[in-house]
């Protein structure tokens, strides 16, 4: 791989997309850690969203920022990361990047009806379904500035990662 190899992929899109399936099978192919920032959530947060209650920016910040450190953390130690964020918002993602190069993003685009059905058959999960509403309310698409890598997600699980890797052309290890 390059230098122009990022350093960490932040796989982002509305619950329900296939941030995290999509981002484990990627770090997989390509040979990189996975990084799931459901799991750096505080408690309350997770509460809250079970609860049916939208997340406020409030909550999200020192969530971001959690991410954005271990990011900060994997690099340092020379090592890349895929991970599976929701990230809906530019300022969220600006986050996440603060200024880097050498992060990306890769943005699960899906239309509300597909996503909808998708979370309708999932179980176990946190986020219910009834908060889809607020996170096509809340989503931000990323701008050709923010150098996204966009992909439908509708196709079959390695269509999608062999769409990015193709797209970041990466070769795996």
């Amino acid at each position: 791989m390059g230098s122009e190899t990022p350093s960490a992929l932040v796989v982002m899109g509305v619950s329900g997309s296939g941030k995290s399936t999509i981002a484990e099978q990627l770090a997989a192919r390509i040979g990189w850690n996975y990084v799931d920032g459901d799991l750096f959530h505080p408690p309350a947060n997770v509460a809250k969203m079970s609860a049916g209650h939208p997340l406020t920016d409030e909550d999200r910040w020192p969530w971001l920022r959690a991410i954005a450190a271990e990011i900060d953390r994997l690099s340092a130690a020379s090592q890349r990361a895929v991970v599976a964020c929701s990230a809906l918002k530019r300022a969220y993602r600006d986050i996440l990047v603060h200024g880097r190069d050498d992060v990306r993003i890769v943005f699960l685009d899906g239309t509300q009806d597909l996503i909808a059905k998708r979370l309708a058959a999932r179980k176990g999960h946190f986020m219910p379904p009834g908060l889809l509403d607020s996170q096509f309310q809340t989503l931000e698409p990323p701008q050709a500035s923010e150098r996204p890598i966009t992909v439908s997600i509708d196709a079959s699980v390695e269509a999608i990662v062999d769409a990015i890797v193709r797209q970041l052309e990466l070769v795996a290890p």
